[in-house]
């Protein structure tokens, strides 16, 4: 059984780390195991569980907390995409926005489908999870070096919306490592979106418009785990998780696009890195 207190704690977990570069699902298995929660880390690596029904809650929480702040974006992004189906041609930045998500979701999507459960069922465990932590750090530091090579920097300074379709395909497969617990999945996208020449804003901005379909499709997908009997006994704590999880997301995804107006990945690199090293020197092999 979840309690309360444990479901305002992994709400507010949820809506942080899903946004910030430091891996949600990691963070889903690392924290609770930390708090002695380990019936919670139990059930992050099986089949299905009452645990796994109340992050679908949490996730869908994120998705519409996402869609709230981006509204007028997704507004004209929609627009844009119906537009396109009329000319079947692409001519402003809308529209290519529109082609950009609907490209950079497809191969998420299908491997998600494919191995999600396999690849938790396998790695959503504290050791496993803390190693990917550090590699996702790896990952941060490596992407803002890479950035500073002159074929990159020659590339510095566009514009999102002038992205090439194979460029969003390119940044949204990136998704696919957010699969293995402590890899983060806007941390991934970001890396990718600078290696193309955004900055770091746009870079954020596109990893969050990106990920708001792959969540909430996500969520929608499992809401009969929620809505069966692994929801039972647990729906009134699945509803506060979800109320702090949604508000936590939108102040962090509007902390983060401020964050990174001035300031770079390096940060979060340092944290994991650090955060995955004392998790392994804990529960691991040091």
């Amino acid at each position: 059984m979840i309690s309360y207190f444990q479901s305002i704690v992994i709400g507010l977990l949820q809506g942080v780390t899903e946004l910030f570069p430091v891996s949600s699902l990691g963070h889903s298995v690392l924290i609770p195991k930390l708090f002695g929660w380990n019936s919670l880390v139990k059930f992050q690596s099986q089949s299905e569980s009452p645990y796994l029904a109340f992050l679908v809650g949490l996730h869908v929480a994120t998705a519409l907390a996402l869609l709230v702040y981006f509204r007028r974006d997704w507004v004209r992004i929609i627009k844009g995409f119906f537009r396109t189906l009329g000319k079947r041609r692409i001519e402003d930045g809308d529209e290519r926005m529109a082609w950009l998500l609907v490209l950079g979701t497809i191969p998420v999507g299908v491997v998600g489908l494919v191995f999600e459960h396999q690849l938790r069922v396998v790695f959503a465990k504290p050791i496993a999870a803390a190693a990917f932590l550090m590699v996702n750090g790896l990952i941060l530091l490596g992407g803002e070096r890479l950035r500073q090579r002159s074929e990159v920097r020659a590339l510095a300074g566009r514009r999102l919306d002038t992205l090439a379709l194979p460029e969003g395909v390119f940044i949204g497969s990136s998704e696919i490592l957010a699969l293995f617990a402590g890899i983060s999945r806007s941390g991934a996208t970001m890396v990718t979106g600078l290696l193309r020449g955004l900055d770091h804003e746009d870079a954020a901005r596109f990893s969050f418009l990106l990920a708001t379909p792959v969540i909430l499709a996500a969520g929608v997908y499992k809401l009969p785990d929620l809505l069966g009997h692994n929801g039972d006994h647990i729906r009134g704590q699945v509803l506060v998780g979800s109320i702090v999880s949604a508000l936590a997301a939108f102040v962090a995804v509007r902390f983060l696009l401020k964050f990174f107006e001035t300031r770079t990945l390096t940060p979060f690199a340092i944290y994991c890195l650090v955060f995955g090293a004392a998790m392994l020197v804990r529960y691991g092999i040091f």
